[in-house]
């Protein structure tokens, strides 16, 4: 069995693999980390066995990249830090900020699950952890997000 180009695996994967990036890192790191997973991706393609999971094999790319990206971070000085917001995002404008404000394991278990659409045993094998983890992870996750945006329709006159 051969391989598929890997124009097609890009075809096919790249947009999943973008939601992941924006899901992990926001949007404006997301387009580096999407070009760093398939440079490395197009690097170990030919080595890969023809029956491996390449929908996971990028999540893990990506993963790992998304953790690159965020370890050279280095802070930026402002002369005054301004103040956040107190009231929950109103739905449809402030789901990346909602997104962003889960602890990381309910972030990336919520990504890699919901956006990536890899199964739980996956999830947990990417972010390290067993696989109730995962799912109670996700859960908790999609939880605290609904209730975020129930709050926020609430609010609405």
């Amino acid at each position: 069995m051969t391989l598929r180009p890997f124009e097609r695996i890009v075809a096919e994967y790249g947009a999943m693999v973008l939601r992941v990036c924006r899901a992990v890192l926001g949007p404006a790191d997301a387009e580096d980390a999407w070009s760093e997973t398939f440079l490395s991706a197009l690097k170990a393609y030919p080595s890969l066995p023809a029956d491996a999971n390449v929908e996971a094999w990028l999540v893990t790319i990506a993963h790992r990249k998304a953790i690159d990206i965020v370890r050279v971070r280095k802070p930026i000085p402002v002369p005054v830090i301004p103040e956040r917001a107190t009231s929950p995002p109103a739905a449809g404008d402030g789901l990346w900020d909602a997104v962003k404000a889960l602890p990381d394991k309910q972030r990336l278990s919520v990504a890699y699950h919901y956006l990536a659409g890899l199964p739980f045993k996956e999830v947990a094998a990417i972010t390290g952890g067993s696989t109730d983890a995962a799912r109670r992870a996700a859960a908790d996750g999609i939880r605290t997000l609904r209730r975020t945006f129930q709050e926020s329709s609430d609010e609405v006159p």
